[in-house]
């Protein structure tokens, strides 16, 4: 009986066949479309790991995280200097390789939570790695330099330098009585200390790097909190940021009073 049915069907189909309305498909038809698969995913897994990569870099590199040291204070500048673009990127790129690899058909018969929690992990550590070579370093320069193929990265990095309007980072190049000058990565700006709550923890100086929040006033900024950066690896970005604009620092010579 059961020899019969398998008969029948196989006559089904084969009639289904003839008549075109199931078409059959070259074997390497389905290794092409393996292979197309298989490639898309591994593009789409390294470039999310790459934009990972990059954020953690972003964080790293910028003054971003550093506004959360002023508490509540900061927390608006933190979000304007936030990298938006690139952690945006980098969850579409990573759905986007989960899709690839779920309508690959690999590994079909296992949970597909666990399969994306090992995605997720895998993608993790790899731009994890990124973040300590010198590749996300050299994209960098890359997006500031003179080479046309660096303006894809510029959009990602631009924000790490751009002027804020609750935050400032930069080096002194000048001290007043209630002021001190900034050099940026976009010009210099004389930042207004009279309304100083949070003042730095050491003695400030020319030529030593700062981060502040308070609020742009017009061309100048008016600072809340003020915090000096002594360790000359915090701040990367910013610091060759303004050594692009401005050059390396130079101590003044000191004046001597006339006799």
């Amino acid at each position: 009986m059961e020899k019969n049915n398998q008969i029948n069907l196989e006559d089904k189909v084969m009639s289904q066949i003839k008549s075109g309305r199931i078409k059959l498909r070259s074997k390497y038809l389905f290794l092409a479309e393996k292979l197309g698969l298989g490639s898309a995913f591994i593009l789409t897994f390294m470039l999310a790991a790459l934009f990972f990569g990059l954020s953690l870099f972003y964080l790293k590199a910028t003054d971003n995280l550093w506004y959360l040291s002023f508490g509540s204070r900061g927390f608006l500048a933190f979000l304007e200097s936030f990298p938006f673009l690139l952690v945006i990127g980098w969850i579409i790129l990573l759905f986007l390789a989960g899709f690839i690899f779920r309508k690959s058909g690999v590994l079909y018969d296992r949970p597909f939570g666990y399969l994306a929690l090992a995605l997720v992990g895998f993608i993790i550590i790899i731009g994890t790695i990124f973040t300590f070579t010198h590749l996300t370093e050299r994209m960098e320069g890359a997006a500031f330099g003179s080479r046309s193929g660096g303006m894809f990265f510029k959009p990602f990095f631009k924000p790490g330098l751009d002027e804020r309007e609750r935050g400032i980072a930069g080096r002194i190049v000048e001290i007043g009585q209630d002021y001190i000058s900034l050099q940026t990565p976009s010009r210099v700006v004389k930042v207004d200390l009279k309304r100083l709550e949070e003042g730095p923890q050491n003695k400030l100086s020319v030529g030593m790097f700062v981060v502040a929040v308070g609020e742009k006033k017009g061309d100048s900024f008016e600072a809340l909190g003020l915090h000096n950066i002594n360790n000359e690896e915090e701040m990367p970005m910013i610091r060759r940021g303004v050594h692009r604009r401005f050059g390396s620092f130079e101590t003044p010579p000191p004046s001597f009073p006339e006799r």
